[in-house]
């Protein structure tokens, strides 16, 4: 036949299949585009988490004590934390809750690795480290605390977090061997007697020094400075004068 003769109705159908089979490819590109696009972004990787600064060291040995008696039934914790900078090690022993009314003791041990040169402030660091208790209305006391390991710096605050709290800060920092030797002592209503937290701290003792001679040298030579809680003779060392230490309420001379 002629393609004259041809209608439109008869190339209609053949139009139309191409049209289709264009749409259809079309689809199949964009579904094909999506994909990729899709996967590029699932693998796209993720910005990296912020490397704490201090990591918990799992199996603790510890190197230091404190022996409070009449706190036998207080709970107390040990722990170790290792500075992901510079290797320092800071041991941090707490007899009490942190968050109750009752004395709640914390006493660290900061050993410096080459994440610093030199230690703080004492009223810096004090607010540093006890960031967790909210400490308000930090002030300097205008004498230091004598004590085993020399004059004691004091700072005073109270806790905005949690159980409202009153609490002695402490630090004592040496150059050789770099050591620094900070903490609080706190309870609800009135400060802390600085009679007792000297006691506390004459409680404390070395049970490791480890590969650091001088350390245990720094501790020996503090024990020989070491007053019982307010006995020089170490006989009556296990009945101390300050039998309710933990207590800490008898009002004493």
């Amino acid at each position: 036949m002629h393609p004259a003769l041809h209608s439109w109705r008869e190339e209609l159908p053949t139009a139309f299949v191409r049209l289709l089979a264009y749409l259809g490819g079309a689809a199949l590109l964009s579904i094909a585009a999506a994909q990729v696009f899709q996967r590029g972004e699932a693998v796209a990787p993720s910005p990296p988490a912020a490397r704490p600064q201090w990591v918990a060291i799992e199996r603790v040995f510890p190197a230091f004590a404190i022996s409070i008696p009449e706190a036998a039934g207080v709970p107390s914790h040990y722990a170790i934390r290792r500075n992901t900078a510079g290797g320092g090690r800071m041991d941090i022993l707490t007899v009490g809750g942190p968050d109750t009314p009752d004395p709640y003791l914390e006493i660290r041990i900061y050993r410096p690795g080459s994440e610093i040169t030199r230690f703080g402030p004492p009223m810096a660091d004090i607010a540093k480290d006890a960031a967790d208790l909210g400490p308000v209305d930090l002030q300097a006391a205008a004498a230091p605390l004598d004590s085993k390991f020399g004059p004691v710096s004091i700072v005073t605050f109270s806790t905005a977090n949690g159980t409202s709290r009153r609490c002695l800060g402490f630090v004592r920092a040496w150059r050789d061997p770099m050591l620094q030797l900070s903490g609080w002592f706190c309870r609800s209503g009135e400060f802390i007697q600085r009679s007792t937290l000297a006691c506390a701290l004459d409680r404390l003792t070395l049970l490791s020094a480890g590969s650091e001679p001088k350390v245990g040298k720094l501790f020996a030579e503090a024990e020989l400075e070491r007053s019982f809680c307010g006995q020089r003779d170490p006989i009556l060392a296990p009945t101390p004068k300050y039998r309710l230490l933990w207590k800490a309420l008898e009002n004493r001379p």
